[in-house]
């Protein structure tokens, strides 16, 4: 799958706090779609693609596309941002570029093929999400 081009990539939040808003608001639309073993790998600092990179498996094609287009439209409605979706005709494996942070949705089968945690854990096995909650004080 071509990653997104710099050209049409959507643009970063303005700070950390943005940053962190849209990365709560992924894990909770992803935990209310049910979706399955989220990890999240921590990018900022050790690359400049993205703060984050989520990762998380459907059961289904079907499943997988659901969750990818409500989370578009989460991230669109609650943060007015935009996102660059690729992979929905198929949903193996759907990339969601929202930013800041970088959602990879997979069936099973084609997570473990590709096995993204081991290739971006850094040396450091990806730790699950942590469940979606209000934000920090």
């Amino acid at each position: 799958m071509p990653a997104p081009s710099a050209v049409t990539r959507p643009a970063p939040a303005n700070d950390a706090d943005d940053a962190a808003a849209l990365h709560r608001l992924i894990l909770s639309s992803l935990d209310d779609d049910q979706a399955v073993d989220t990890v999240s790998i921590p990018l900022e600092g050790k690359s400049s693609i993205a703060d984050h990179m989520v990762i998380a498996s459907g059961r289904s094609t079907r499943q997988v596309a659901s969750m990818a287009n409500k989370l578009a439209e989460r991230i669109k409605a609650e943060l007015g941002r935009t996102t660059r979706i690729e992979g929905l005709p198929t949903a193996d494996w759907v990339l969601i570029d929202a930013g800041d942070v970088i959602v990879h949705l997979f069936r099973p089968e084609v997570r473990s093929f590709y096995n993204l945690e081991r290739m971006w854990a850094f040396g450091e096995a990806p730790e699950p999400a942590p469940p979606p909650g209000p934000a920090p004080h």
